[in-house]
């Protein structure tokens, strides 16, 4: 899951070796973390939060596949 989300942040942004992803398992299923430069946030999240909703629906969906859970917060 991590691959295909950096995958598709550093094809987003301007600066793609700022792009950081941590995962932290807690009791609620896998956090993933994802921090970037402070210019590309506005890419990531984009209008009304549209690029990070359809982002952690990609995550959810092969998170279903795999009877896991996970969320995505960006930093």
């Amino acid at each position: 899951m991590k691959d295909l989300l950096e995958y598709i942040v550093k094809s987003i942004v301007a600066a793609p070796d700022a792009v950081k992803i941590t995962e932290e398992n807690t009791d609620e299923g896998l956090l993933m973390k994802l921090e970037v430069a402070p210019d590309d946030k506005g890419r990531v999240i984009g209008r009304q939060g549209r690029v990070a909703q359809a982002l952690r629906t990609l995550l959810r969906v092969k998170a279903a596949k795999e009877d896991k859970r996970v969320r995505l917060e960006i930093v």
